[in-house]
């Protein structure tokens, strides 16, 4: 007996910088974005504000540059629309709770559509995000249940290690992501510090004594995480395109025949506010 076909839409945000994708999976994912504001002059991610204008932004002195989340309003138009448009249900995939309050504005607006919009927290951003969302999209596309696309998100996420470097935690002290303490002991003992993202937010995961030891053990640990797994990776940087190049190509001799797609993207001017120039990442996504 022939399945009949579900219409799940998928929403996103920004902050997932996404690779281009497939027509097929492209049409069932909607990005919705986050808002900056530099020197008091607001913008949307990607639509008026890029990486290269925070990155300026941020090496400048006295210039301001803060983050906020989309409106629960900004929200509800969004799965509004798609419902209206013909989906039976959404599912909204969003980065960590713990980072920003979009999850949260999401969930809120989400609250009355009747249960026919789901909201998760990938605890994650950047591909660590992305990987879980276009999972979301392909079961989407392959005619799944909203239950089974979110299921397929959160299998996504669960097998998803995001791990980065910054060249100093200043940055992620000044916006609430990292603690005060964790920012003065790195700062004081000129510790380089290797990040990644876990239910609590942004945890150092370990610390080294100068940034080419950082980068090396960065990719050592994102080689520890693939395991034996078949992995797609993605490598994330904010105005450092050499540190990220020299990584890429790392990775791919390290890991070999069990690569099967690697990204290199840019972070966008909401995470770049927060982790400041020179930031490099790996996202590992085990396939299997």
């Amino acid at each position: 007996m022939t399945r009949p076909q579900s219409a799940v839409a998928v929403v996103t945000d920004s902050t997932a910088y996404l690779p281009p994708l497939p027509a097929a999976i492209g049409g069932r994912l909607t990005v919705v974005p986050l808002a900056v504001v530099v020197n008091g002059v607001p913008g949307l991610e990607t639509v008026d504000i890029d990486s290269a204008t925070v990155a300026e932004a941020l090496g400048a002195r006295r210039v301001a540059v803060t983050t906020s989340r989309p409106s629960p309003e900004a929200f509800a138009e969004v799965y509004r629309k798609l419902l209206d448009d013909g989906a039976d249900g959404v599912l909204s995939v969003h980065l960590s709770a713990r980072l920003s309050g979009t999850h949260d504005a999401a969930a809120l607006a989400a609250a009355d559509f009747g249960g026919k919009v789901e909201v998760i927290d990938t605890e994650s951003t950047g591909m660590g995000l992305g990987f879980p969302a276009l999972a979301a999209a392909e079961a989407a596309a392959g005619g799944g249940t909203l239950a089974e696309v979110r299921a397929a998100a959160e299998a996504a996420a669960g097998r998803t290690t995001t791990l980065f470097y910054v060249d100093t935690l200043e940055f992620l002290r000044r916006g609430g992501r990292i603690g005060a303490a964790a920012a003065l002991l790195g700062t004081a003992l000129s510790v380089k510090p290797i990040l990644h993202t876990t239910s609590e937010g942004v945890v150092v995961r370990e610390k080294v004594r100068t940034a080419s030891r950082a980068l090396a053990r960065l990719v050592d640990i994102a080689v520890e995480s693939a395991g034996s797994s078949d992995v797609d990776v993605a490598v994330h940087h904010l105005a450092a395109p050499d540190r990220a190049d020299a990584l890429l190509t790392t990775l791919k001799e390290r890991i070999g025949e069990r690569l099967r797609e690697l990204y290199l993207t840019e972070v966008g001017a909401v995470v770049g506010a927060h982790v400041g120039p020179g930031m490099v990442a790996v996202v590992v996504h085990r396939v299997s």
